[in-house]
C-alpha cells in the first residue's frame, strides 16, 4: 500500500467514526433529522478535504520558491512576491470552502 492509500483510509476511517453518534439518534422527525445529518457530515468533509488540499498545495508552493531561491538569489523578492500572492490565493480558496460549509449547516432544511 502506498503511503498515500494509507492516509485517505485513515481519513475515511476517521470520518466514519466521528459520524457514528449522529446515527445513534432517535427517529422521530426522520425527513429533517435525516438530511440535518447528511448536511453535517457534508459540511464537514468539504472543509476536511479543502483544508487537506490547501494545506498539501501550499507546502508544495513554499517548497518550490525556496528551492528557486537557492538556484538564484538575485530573483528572492521577485519570488517571495509571487509566493505571498500564491498563498493568500490557496488560502482564499480554502476559506470560500468554509462559507459554503457554514452555508450547507446553516440552511433550515424543514421551510423549504
Amino acid at each position: 500500500m502506498t503511503k498515500s492509500l494509507k492516509t485517505i483510509g485513515a481519513l475515511f476511517f476517521v470520518c466514519l467514526l466521528m459520524s457514528a453518534p449522529l446515527l445513534a439518534q432517535e427517529s422521530g422527525a426522520e425527513g429533517r433529522s435525516s438530511l440535518f445529518k447528511w448536511s453535517i457530515i457534508t459540511g464537514g468533509l468539504i472543509i476536511a478535504l479543502a483544508a487537506s488540499a490547501g494545506a498539501f498545495c501550499q507546502a508544495k508552493a513554499i517548497s518550490s520558491a525556496l528551492e528557486g531561491i537557492s538556484r538564484n538569489p538575485n530573483s528572492a523578492p521577485h519570488i517571495r512576491f509571487l509566493l505571498i500572492f500564491g498563498l493568500v490565493l490557496i488560502e482564499t480558496l480554502v476559506i470560500y470552502t468554509l462559507l459554503i460549509s457554514i452555508i450547507i449547516l446553516m440552511v433550515q432544511w424543514g421551510k423549504y
